[in-house]
């Protein structure tokens, strides 16, 4: 639900403007995944459901999600019972086309799984579009980030990567009109960078109360790489045999509780890069980095979500820097991202963020807290996107978070 919002202040920044939806029609929002109890009007026990659940398959389009072999290692499931589900899931609609009514079935494994164009683009219809606080970088996005995808934002120090990820979480909160989706947000911190009177200021700029901005975001503080990749499990549909209480808690309320509408990551590789050190240990990070972004993937699609990570850089020499960034060629100079051709695949959107020429001239004190922000210009530039040309855009921070120059 949306936040209350406060009578804006004079000389706030006007909202943001963005498309409610890639084809610029307006999309009534309702959640389009059923949740695993479902399952018993097709035969399924209950018995067998609470296996689910305690495995933190909540929702049917998890069980679609989940593979037979992990669904194996539940206990007690039999082959015959596994197939029993696989089938009853594939039987019930997931999503409900809000124009035309239409049921589109999920037919993973059996019959075909092919669509026409104009099915996928119908299906495209529910992607939501989140601003980033920034017109002008919205622009080269297509309006901002967008949901049932990942987007990446890299850059070395004080370009504004944590800043992007608190305007972004008030944005979210906000109606569609104003740039948001009317939803909450799920905040895993890796760098402890989170300030709740950062969300308040920012809050502030929209007229939005502070209080209920905090209230609906959902915060957590990974400390290694190891505690990260559980609180991922929190919100997906993947089985953690070690982590049951935990992930069937967390699991459970983000499947009834279907406003969440983002979720960030800030950022993805700070703790993998302290854990693994070295070509030696190289393979078997790549390997959980590269279980985080599946589970990541799945979850944007399955809860029809927009995820929002950011990375650190690097810069010569890549080879002592980041063993598995050495291939890797993107814009950006000598600087480039860490996490190598794993992260750069998983990612959909990809923006690269540098510092621009001072502004200095001109200094904003914020009143309450004593705190000066510099206005200094910062570039983004989109490096790579699925739609979008490539291409940069200005913006600055404020008090305010994210805006144009």
């Amino acid at each position: 639900m949306a936040p209350r919002r406060q009578a804006a202040p004079e000389g706030s920044m006007p909202p943001p403007s963005r498309p409610s939806s890639p084809g610029g029609e307006e999309i009534e929002e309702t959640p389009f995944f059923d949740n695993v109890d479902e399952l018993q009007q097709h035969g399924i026990n209950v018995q067998d459901i609470l296996k689910l659940k305690s495995a933190s398959i909540n929702t049917v389009s998890g069980v679609v999600m989940t593979t037979r072999r992990q669904l194996l290692k539940i206990k007690g499931m039999s082959e015959a019972k596994v197939e029993k589900i696989k089938e009853a899931a594939q039987k019930i609609t997931v999503v409900i086309d809000q124009h035309y009514r239409l049921l589109l079935l999920m037919t993973l494994h059996k019959g075909s799984s092919f669509a026409t164009g104009i099915e996928v683009q119908d299906r495209r219809k529910r992607v939501l579009i989140i601003s980033t606080g920034s017109k002008s970088v919205d622009t080269i996005l297509g309006g901002g980030l967008m949901s049932q995808s990942i987007s990446e934002v890299y850059g070395e120090f004080r370009t504004g990567k944590t800043q992007l990820a608190h305007t972004m979480s008030v944005v979210t909160q906000l109606p569609p009109e104003m740039g948001g989706a009317s939803g909450k947000v799920a905040y895993i911190d890796t760098e402890g960078t989170f300030r709740p009177d950062r969300i308040r200021s920012i809050a502030d700029r929209f007229g939005v109360d502070g209080n209920m901005a905090l209230e609906n975001i959902l915060y957590a503080r990974a400390f290694n790489s190891e505690h990260q990749v559980v609180l991922l499990y929190c919100y997906t549909a993947i089985v953690n045999m070690l982590q049951m209480e935990l992930i069937s808690e967390c699991s459970m309320r983000f499947a009834e509780d279907k406003d969440f509408r983002l979720l960030i990551v800030d950022s993805i590789m700070a703790l993998f890069r302290v854990d693994f050190s070295g070509r030696g240990e190289l393979s078997e990070r790549q390997q959980k980095l590269a279980q985080v972004m599946s589970k990541l993937t799945k979850l944007s699609e399955e809860f029809n979500i927009a995820v929002l990570i950011t990375n650190q850089v690097q810069s010569h020499p890549r080879r002592i820097a980041d063993p598995g960034a050495t291939m890797t060629f993107v814009a950006g100079g000598a600087l480039k991202p860490i996490g190598g051709h794993i992260l750069s695949h998983s990612s959909a959107t990809r923006m690269f963020l540098r510092k621009g020429k001072s502004l200095a001239l001109t200094t904003v004190i914020q009143e309450e807290s004593g705190a000066k922000w510099r206005a200094e210009e910062r570039v983004a530039k989109l490096v790579d996107s699925p739609d979008r040309p490539e291409s940069e855009a200005s913006y600055k921070l404020d008090e305010g978070g994210w805006t144009d120059v």
